[in-house]
């Protein structure tokens, strides 16, 4: 470490060497950066998972353009539209294929009478332009009648019970006082929201939601003929409809609206994010304290080095370079815990909770930023010292 920093610096190490001269004070101040980058991985890797669940709840389809109600700002959230609009759309040029989308949701209570919350997609058979790569190969299967394609990743669910599920080996269950025949899976996940997936036909949607009719999807899906042409038939269809309580969107917009909505505006994502400004917050505190305190200790030292001309910049790489270490030596044991607690909240959740090599590197340039300014601000006591004052 001594001989690292003497070539980084281009001179003796002293801040390591004061850092280390008082090893009780360096364990505690590197325990401290330690607990305050774990705590940020942690809010991230939360934050990380409920983007992501966001985006895989959008996979079971696909289109360039959707259209939802204005009062909406999730793929769950919404009003009913007037089925009409769709003739309406595929009247313009460069639309050429349009499906309704059907969103509910439903429990499922097992034998073992727990009960698993399931967020039901209905398409209509005929759409496979619309359909996701994991349910166009069995999205014509589902024109049987209370038939379904279940998430095997579905959270509480055994796995392995959903592994040979199929055609000739269907999975039978009550849901809404209706027997479903699951025939097929899809991996997809948990959420937030929901505990997993089932996607059926619009015909087997609206038996399990016998308050919906056929004539007021959730969502009206579209296909361009150009895509390069999406956000100006976008801007056209707004000027059609406008007037209408609905918004017009590309299906990258849409997913964007609703990952900003639910980590701006809903109560989860809005904690989730003041949890990573505290883990931030605690270790500019933790730092600072520790490099204040050393600055007090050694201020005599320092104020006998200023009087013989040594200048400020001298004395601020000393801080910086105890900020340094401390950051470099407190991210890795934060980072070995945060992988820890990332397993097992993965494990116990169902939720995507993972470590990307980006956030890995964003948090520990954040840590470096920190403890960087936390140097800056315990420096500045010695910048106003006067020599004279302190003997």
């Amino acid at each position: 470490m001594s001989r690292l920093l003497s070539l980084l610096f281009g001179r003796l190490p002293i801040g390591w060497l004061q850092l280390r001269h008082n090893r009780g004070r360096l364990l505690a101040a590197l325990a401290g950066v330690a607990f305050a980058t774990m705590l940020v991985f942690v809010q991230l890797g939360i934050m990380g998972a409920l983007n992501g669940t966001i985006r895989t709840s959008y996979t079971p389809f696909t289109a360039d353009i959707i259209i939802s109600s204005n009062d909406g700002n999730t793929l769950a959230d919404g009003s009913p539209l007037a089925r009409r609009t769709l003739y309406r759309a595929l009247a313009i040029d460069g639309v050429v294929a349009a499906a309704p989308l059907y969103i509910g949701k439903l429990d499922w209570r097992r034998p073992d009478g727990s009960v698993a919350s399931l967020q039901v997609i209905g398409l209509p058979i005929e759409a496979e332009k619309f359909t996701g790569p994991q349910v166009t190969p069995l999205i014509r299967n589902l024109a049987v009648a209370d038939t379904a394609l279940i998430d095997r990743q579905t959270r509480g669910v055994d796995t392995a019970a959903l592994a040979g599920v199929g055609p000739s080996k269907p999975l039978q269950f009550e849901v809404n006082d209706r027997t479903i025949s699951a025939i097929g899976t899809i991996s997809i996940g948990g959420g937030f929201s929901a505990d997993g997936i089932m996607v059926v036909s619009d015909q087997t949607f609206l038996g399990l939601f016998p308050n919906r009719i056929s004539g007021t999807p959730s969502h009206l899906l579209l296909k361009v003929s150009d895509l390069s042409q999406s956000e100006a038939l976008v801007r056209q269809l707004q000027n059609r409809l406008a007037g209408e309580p609905m918004e017009v969107h590309t299906l990258d917009e849409m997913i964007a609206k609703d990952v900003r909505y639910q980590t701006t505006q809903r109560p989860t994502g809005v904690i989730f994010g003041f949890g990573v400004f505290m883990g931030v917050l605690v270790g500019i505190v933790i730092v600072y304290q520790v490099l204040s305190t050393d600055v007090a200790d050694h201020l005599r030292e320092y104020a006998t080095l200023k009087a013989v001309g040594y200048p400020h910049r001298f004395f601020l790489s000393i801080v910086f370079e105890e900020a340094l270490v401390l950051a470099a030596m407190g991210f890795i044991p934060g980072l070995i815990l945060a992988m820890g607690i990332y397993q097992v909240m993965s494990q116990a959740t169902g939720l995507p909770v993972l470590m990307s090599p980006e956030r890995a590197l964003m948090v520990f340039a954040g840590t470096l930023l920190a403890s960087t300014l936390s140097g800056a601000l315990a420096a500045r006591r010695l910048k106003g010292a006067d020599p004279a004052d302190l003997f």
